[in-house]
């Protein structure tokens, strides 16, 4: 069994931490619409820092995780973290949350430490010393339009998400990739963080019959619709960009052959290499632990993507690390990811919810 890690969950409470330790700032929601994400990425993150100590650490000292809750409003999430930052308390950041999360933390950093970045998001401008690993809107759900287009004939389309920054690029990316596939948006929402008074957009929605739903709902918001969408007796596709398998055990699973989700990987992936990740995360943290997701894994990744840069560059400052990030390679369960201009390139999976698991149907 992997050392075991520090985690230090108030993050006031840094100071305990080793004093030879390299500390990681682990920005994951444990609170809010977010919060079902955050016991897996914890232990993936866990995880990926054992198996770094276990080789030896990361520039001669061991790895250490500082938990900061990604949940809460961005601009106290960005306030922590730049405090923590410039007090030394810790190093560097591996990020599992929201994209206006995200930007707060780039806006109050200014480059001062590296970030890792690992779910989907938006695209667009990329800041040294921010690293993306997880699939921009113009990749991520391209592959399931097509998939639904050409297998389903789903030429009308409703695009409902939360009303901020990830979503309303998600929204446009699909409406330009519909229009070359001569699909038509018969209607769009974007909600406030929250909404659970959804008998009114089902009504909306059985009045625009659409052919299929693209859903960029995130957290307890997605849980909740699909729960109303599936009481209502509505019968059309749902195209998902952010459901993992977390949210499909949330929503009670989904026999109707019609729930999918885009991702960049899945926990039933066949991979020798997504095995075996399965059989080091059971063996640790036991066969109750929370299941591995999208989410979840991106941490897995972003752990060992920051220590390969930091490794690679000898250095722990964004300048150094700049110097040398393109080429970096990790392996994680989807295979091997390398850096070029701050981003990954990697595989799209389209899975179809299949009770309580995702088969997959499709990949780019």
């Amino acid at each position: 069994m992997a050392e075991p890690v520090a985690l230090v969950i108030d993050p006031l409470e840094a100071h305990l931490l080793r004093a030879d330790a390299l500390r990681v700032g682990l920005v994951v929601p444990v609170s809010g619409v977010l919060g079902l994400l955050g016991p897996c990425a914890i232990n993936c993150a866990v995880l990926a820092a054992a198996e770094i100590n276990e080789a030896g650490g990361l520039l001669g000292r061991p790895v250490e995780l500082v938990l900061v809750d990604g949940g809460r409003p961005p601009c106290e999430v960005a306030r922590e973290v730049a405090g923590l930052v410039h007090a030394g308390a810790v190093q560097g950041l591996v990020g599992t949350h929201a994209s206006d999360v995200r930007a707060a933390i780039e806006r109050a950093l200014g480059g001062a430490a590296p970030l890792v970045y690992t779910p989907p998001y938006e695209g667009g401008v990329r800041h040294p010393g921010v690293y993306f690993l997880g699939e921009p809107a113009s990749r991520q759900v391209g592959p399931g339009l097509d998939w639904l287009v050409e297998r389903r004939r789903a030429r009308r389309w409703f695009l409902l998400g939360n009303d901020y920054v990830w979503p309303r690029l998600v929204h446009a990316s699909a409406r330009r990739h519909l229009r070359r596939r001569s699909a038509t948006v018969v209607g769009e929402r974007l909600l406030p963080s929250g909404t659970r008074a959804f008998g009114p957009l089902i009504e909306e929605l059985a009045a625009a019959r659409p052919d299929a739903v693209l859903l960029n709902l995130i957290g307890s918001d997605l849980v909740a619709f699909n729960r109303a969408f599936r009481a209502s007796g509505l019968d059309c596709a749902r195209l998902c960009g952010a459901l993992e398998e977390h949210g499909l055990l949330a929503i009670g699973g989904d026999a109707s052959g019609e729930l999918y989700a885009a991702m960049g990987y899945f926990g039933s992936l066949a991979t020798d290499a997504n095995l075996a990740l399965a059989e080091r995360y059971t063996r640790r943290f036991g066969s109750a632990a929370p299941l591995l997701n999208g989410h979840g894994h991106g941490c897995y990744e972003g752990v060992l993507m920051l220590a390969a840069l930091i490794r690679r560059a000898g250095s722990t400052t964004v300048p150094a690390i700049e110097a040398v990030a393109d080429g970096t390679s990790i392996t994680g369960g989807r295979g091997r990811l390398t850096l070029h201009d701050r981003h990954v390139r990697q595989r799209v999976y389209v899975g179809r919810a299949d009770g309580l698991d995702f088969d997959v149907v499709t990949s780019m």
